[in-house]
Parts: structure tokens; sequence; C-alpha cells
């Protein structure tokens, strides 16, 4: 397991890391690199070229002479491709170039590459991101004293306000969250410099040996009482319901017809 050095932003030794070798030791392999850096950058391009086709350049549609005849060659449009001014067969169209990584493939992409910052001692591991000021010129100064002087990649765990105000304008400095850090970043810039809570974030988001965190075990939860069937309704005495019957039967019947006078 290998043992790096933590160090303040004054470039002081005030402690050291543990790193997992499964995370900062792995192999590092170049063709989870090429396929990781390949997607990052597909994703990157916006896909807005165009050209246009023989339906929408300007021009009449109409055949400019006759088919036979003339002794020139045939011809239906001038907007055809084989003149000047005429669309342009198979171009480019908008579309976007993204595409879906397999999320193994780009885990690997990134353990193999802060392993080769490693390996090549070009990783730092500070203390804290504590800025006391969001001037460009402090973090500047830090940097200088980190062996940062040249493109650096930061990366920080959770917000920091002042260390994104004093890194975004810097040229060759990078500022990434430990969640959204790309293997791409990490081999276009020459210096990373981590945070020690961030390379616990890293250790435990790739690490494949590492833990899971059980969920708590819930108690079993008793069924809810059965409701108590309804009150049954109260019937109407039978005599009633002749009645009511008797009434109906002679609000129908129809009236007898007078006799002849």
């Amino acid at each position: 397991m290998p043992v790096v050095d933590v160090v303040n932003l004054d470039g002081k030794k005030v402690g050291q890391v543990d790193l997992a070798d499964s995370v900062f030791g792995a192999e590092v392999n170049k063709h989870l690199l090429h396929e990781a850096s390949r997607w990052y950058l597909n994703g990157l391009r916006r896909g807005t070229h165009k050209t246009k086709e023989k339906s929408e350049v300007s021009g009449a549609g109409r055949k400019l002479w006759r088919q036979k005849g003339t002794g020139r060659a045939r011809i239906g449009s001038i907007r055809s491709p084989l003149w000047r001014h005429g669309g342009t067969v198979h171009g480019p169209r908008p579309r976007s170039y993204a595409y879906a990584l397999p999320k193994k493939m780009l885990l690997g992409a990134l353990r193999s590459a802060l392993s080769a910052k490693l390996a090549e001692q070009k990783l730092t591991v500070v203390d804290t991101w504590s800025l006391e000021t969001h001037k460009t010129k402090s973090l500047r100064a830090a940097l200088g004293k980190l062996n940062a002087a040249s493109t650096a990649l930061l990366v920080a765990n959770g917000e920091n306000r002042n260390l994104e105000l004093a890194s975004r304008n810097l040229d060759g400095v990078k500022l990434s969250a430990s969640g959204t850090l790309q293997p791409y970043d990490v081999l276009r810039h020459d210096r990373l410099v981590v945070s020690r809570d961030a390379v616990a974030r890293l250790v435990r988001a790739l690490d494949p040996e590492h833990p899971s965190v059980a969920a708590p075990q819930v108690e079993a939860i008793a069924p809810a009482p059965a409701a108590k069937p309804a009150s049954k309704q109260v019937e109407a005495p039978k005599s009633a319901v002749k009645s009511a019957a008797r009434k109906t039967a002679a609000a129908k019947k129809p009236a007898a017809k007078k006799g002849k006078e």
C-alpha cells in the first residue's frame, strides 16, 4: 500500500495518508485511457456543422435547355451538385457525437490515470483547501510552493467558493470535484493536487473491494386492524311497504269510462 506525504498550502509536511493499491496502484491500461478520453472529447463536440443539399441551395428548378439537339450535355437543374454553387452530396448534418461508455470501463480508466500520476510522482495530497481570500494571486503563490507551477488539476470534495473564484482565472489550472473527475483531465494536466477528504472519497468510489454500507434493518410493521363491518340499515315495517304498494297500483289504474247518456 503506497504511503504519500500530506502537506499544507505552504508546502510543509503535516502527516501521511495510505492509498489503496486497487485505486492508486493498479496496472495502467492504455486502451481504457484511450477509450475514456475519446468518449469524453466526443461528448464535448457541438455537432452543429451543416451544408446545403440540392433542395436547399438557391436557384430555379426549371430545365435549362431541352434534352436533345443542342450539342451540349444534358442537364436537369442549375442546383445540380456538378455545377458551381450547386448542392453538396452527403455533406455533414447536425448530430450528436456522444455515445454510451460502460461504467466499469470509465472507472477502470480513472484508476489507471491515478496510478500513472502516482508512479510518475506527480500526485500531491494537501491537508485542506482553506484559502483566506478569493484572490488569484494567493492561489498562484500556494501552487508555486506545491511544485504545480505548470498545468495543474485541483480536486476538492464539497463546495469551496474561494477556491472556485481563485482558480477560474488561472491559465492551465482546472478545478474538479471528486465525484466528477475525468481520466482525460488527469492525463491532460501535468500535476494532480488532491485534498485529503477527496482522496477518501475516491477510494470509497473506486475500490471494488471496499465494503459497502449495509442498509439499516427495519422492524416488521404490524398489519392494520381490520375495519368493522358497516351497521345494517333499519328495514321499514311490512305494513308500511304494503300500503305504499297499494297507493302506487291505484295511481297507475286507468279511470273508469263514463257510460253514454
